[in-house]
């Protein structure tokens, strides 16, 4: 075989076996013929990437919530790698998917409304799914990757996606909040008087609308996991990277009624009432939706996050078609998967509802990883939505580009002890104001303003979870704060430099 070898590197090479150079080519080809062969034989790691809406970290049974249940979510915890820091760099849909499939801060290309981010990154720069694709991977997305509103989904419209970024997008109608069912609107209506509009351009005006379908329905979820599967079992035989964007829990709370049964709202405990709990905190933190502003009783709080939890529960259900379909295809082996959110969700803390505001409810996101011949682990090191761009190419054995702004956590799967990042950041644009947030393993600083001209926050998150005590304006607190700003400048500095060209 080695005589063979060499005549035939002989005569394709045009050297001659005697001479030093012939030689020494041929044992460094007969060296790396191995690698070579073991190469053609590995088969690519395809990507299944699941990400739902407005879930918050604390609403599943894998994290802290004992009282929810999401039995698939759970096990593919069990399985991959959690993360129990994660977070977005934008509280609101469309600038956090911006910024996730772009790999740019949203102060970095300066994307805070409800847009795909292509207009500010420009037409040659790479999606997260368009490196897979120009790279020879089938991608396609299946519902809500990019932003889109919610009458996008009743509609079954693209809203605002990138184009370029698939191979094929399929979107996922459904009647939502004109299923038929059982409605009741929570907020701003204390009286339970207003009835549904029959507008077809409306899906529950991005109120808390709760819907209880009857069982035969359609779910815009249930027609995304369906899709799913489908193309799972389509382009199993191919390198693939297949977007599931899940809708729920996104107002309207829409699930058959049957996901409603583990929730009866009279047995939901809501979070602790403190009094004079907004006394110490700056106006542009006091959250857009809110008990108050909601006219909210407390029974339609609890009707409220039951109907959440109930959504949530049905997105367990789809997520768990997904991974069965993938088992039963074989797919588990060579096959990376994510599931995440685009954002958190207030579910009342502090009287919240909702997102934007960026405490600790409305930023932290479920974050797990599983990639195939990986022990699971828990990881405790900060991480951001930004970092999935960057993490997921390098386990496929991709080049990211190099001017993105996550960082990888590929070493993490390895080594759940290491750390890749010392806290996280965080931003959020009110009434025409940045909000930022530094969030250390022991501190929440909030600052309202570039020089904080709004005001300030400042959290001990090892004894105050809830964020109950505003220390930013205590004498003792003075030099952390001046710690925390100082990190802010930096992280500002080092956000703003980029390969964008946008002046700041």
């Amino acid at each position: 075989m080695a005589h063979f070898i060499c005549n035939g590197y002989s005569k394709i090479f045009g050297f001659s076996r005697g001479k030093n150079i012939g030689i020494s080519l041929f044992l460094t080809l007969f060296t790396l013929l191995p690698l070579l062969i073991q190469a053609q034989g590995k088969k690519e790691l395809n990507v299944l990437f699941m990400i739902s809406d407005d879930l918050t970290a604390t609403a599943l049974s894998s994290y802290e919530n004992g009282a929810s249940h999401t039995p698939n979510i759970d096990k593919l915890a069990s399985e991959g790698t959690r993360f129990t820091k994660a977070y977005c760099q934008y509280p609101v849909c469309g600038p956090s998917r911006a910024s996730m499939m772009f790999g740019y801060y949203p102060n970095a290309t300066t994307t805070y409304g409800y847009v795909s981010g292509r207009e500010k990154v420009g037409p040659n720069r790479q999606s997260w799914a368009q490196l897979f694709k120009d790279n020879g991977y089938y991608t396609a997305r299946v519902g809500k990757i990019f932003h889109m509103g919610s009458v996008d989904i009743l509609k079954g419209r693209n809203g605002k996606d990138d184009p370029v970024s698939w191979t094929e997008r399929f979107n996922s109608p459904a009647p939502e909040v004109f299923a038929k069912g059982e409605h009741e609107l929570v907020q701003n209506n204390p009286f339970g008087l207003l009835t549904l509009p029959k507008d077809s351009l409306w899906n529950g005006g991005n109120q808390i609308h709760i819907v209880k379908t009857e069982e035969y329905e359609i779910q815009t979820d249930a027609e995304t996991a369906n899709k799913v599967s489908k193309l799972l079992r389509a382009h199993k035989n191919e390198p693939f990277f297949i977007a599931a964007g899940f809708f729920r829990p996104h107002v309207p709370f829409v699930a058959p009624k049957s996901s409603f049964d583990s929730y009866p709202h009279e047995q939901i405990v809501m979070p602790p009432k403190v009094d004079g709990d907004w006394d110490d905190i700056p106006e542009q933190g006091i959250n857009y939706v809110n008990s108050v502003n909601g006219e909210m009783t407390v029974e339609q709080e609890k009707k409220a996050v039951a109907a959440y939890y109930a959504s949530t529960s049905f997105l367990d259900d789809q997520v768990g078609k997904v991974l069965q379909t993938l088992k039963e295809e074989g797919l588990e082996k060579n096959t990376i998967v994510i599931f995440t959110s685009d954002h958190g969700y207030f579910l009342g803390e502090h009287r919240f509802w909702m997102k934007v505001g960026l405490m600790e409810e409305s930023v932290r996101v479920p974050l797990i990883i599983k990639v195939p011949g990986q022990a699971p682990a828990v990881c405790y090191s900060f991480a951001e939505l930004i970092d999935l761009y960057p993490t997921i190419s390098e386990l496929a054995g991709l080049q990211a580009p190099e001017a993105i702004q996550g960082k990888s956590l590929a070493p993490l799967i390895d080594n759940p002890k290491l750390e890749v990042r010392d806290f996280a950041f965080s931003v959020s644009q009110r009434n025409g104001r940045m909000g930022y947030l530094i969030r250390s393993s022991e501190w929440a600083y909030i600052q309202y303003g570039e020089q904080a001209e709004g005001g300030m926050e400042l959290y001990d998150m090892n004894y105050d979870k809830g964020q109950y005590n505003n220390l930013a304006l205590y004498p003792k607190y003075t030099e952390v704060v001046s710690e925390m700003q100082g990190l802010l400048k930096d992280k500002l500095a080092e956000v703003r430099a980029n390969d964008l060209g946008i002046e700041y």
